[in-house]
């Protein structure tokens, strides 16, 4: 895993170049804005959106000058997401990245507004003329990243795993559908960004999106086990939340092994999705099994 490690960390190097520029403090009095966009940004966590972004845009010949801008934008939408997700009215979490939440650290109303910021500052960027990809693919990707977190894809998920404390009848299939929504749809739009960047053909990002969409749920499960398993040294963030809070995971479902059973058993579906692909796909399938393992 010495080749992943090393390629993920230049990633998170890059994408963190590309933010300082994006994310620039300004003068004028709206910068505690600002200053609250960037705390939930810099330093980078994993980034393994931009990761995933980035290697699949290079599977394609796409220069890494040219991918990182999308890269982080696709970074700002997830820490939006988490700022939002973080608050009291949803999952009233205190810590994320081992550090204070957003609203911990300045108040509730700036969280707030952070995250609406980073999402507007994300489809600016991606549409604007300096992110160097034809007019007619960035008109793609800011379709597609629109439909990724709308309410049905990211958005739709969150109102889903809202509402499941409440539902009676709720059965292990639709928790699953609310993961393939809430967790797995970002990495979806990352692997088919890079694909639509690279002009990849329809049989190509069909298989990276059925790749993305199992390494989703493998990252949500192992994400469940970590709530349940894990340290706030090791997560960085509140554990045992989804427990006290009555949230509708896999681990509630079918217990600890066995969850942790049906994320070894998706790495097999990882990488069969990749078959098309040779060894140009080995950094996505080691992903796969690592993301299977992780313990952070």
């Amino acid at each position: 895993m010495t080749k992943l490690s090393e390629e993920m960390k230049a990633v998170r190097f890059l994408v963190a170049e590309e933010m300082e520029k994006l994310l620039v403090m300004p003068k004028t009095p709206e910068k505690a804005l600002m200053e609250a966009m960037r705390y939930s940004v810099l330093p980078l966590g994993k980034a393994l959106r931009p990761f995933l972004l980035m290697t699949t845009a290079q599977m394609f010949d796409v220069p890494k000058s040219i991918s990182v801008r999308p890269a982080a934008c696709l970074e700002m939408i997830h820490a939006a997401m988490q700022i939002h997700d973080d608050l009291p009215i949803m999952d009233d979490d205190d810590l994320r990245r081992g550090k204070p939440s957003n609203h911990k650290q300045f108040n509730e109303w700036t969280a707030l507004l952070a995250g609406d910021a980073l999402i507007a500052r994300a489809f600016n960027v991606l549409a604007g003329e300096n992110t160097l990809v034809e007019p007619p693919l960035k008109c793609e990707l800011i379709s597609e990243m629109a439909r990724a977190l709308g309410y049905t894809g990211l958005l739709g998920g969150q109102m889903l795993d809202m509402m499941a404390p409440q539902e009676d009848d709720l059965k292990l299939l639709d928790v699953k559908r609310m993961q393939e929504m809430k967790s797995a749809q970002l990495f979806i739009f990352a692997c088919d960004a890079g694909a639509i960047m690279g002009k990849a053909d329809y049989q190509a990002r069909q298989a990276l999106k059925e790749y993305a969409a199992n390494l989703g749920l493998i990252f949500q499960i192992t994400d469940d086990l970590l709530d349940v398993e894990g340290s706030v040294a090791e997560t960085g963030k509140d554990i045992r939340k989804d427990v006290e809070a009555g949230k509708a995971t896999y681990v509630s479902f079918v217990g600890v092994d066995q969850a942790r059973k049906m994320a070894k058993a998706l790495v097999p579906n990882c990488i069969s999705a990749l078959a098309i692909f040779g060894e140009e796909a080995d950094l996505l399938r080691d992903l796969a099994k690592y993301m299977a393992e992780r313990t952070k």
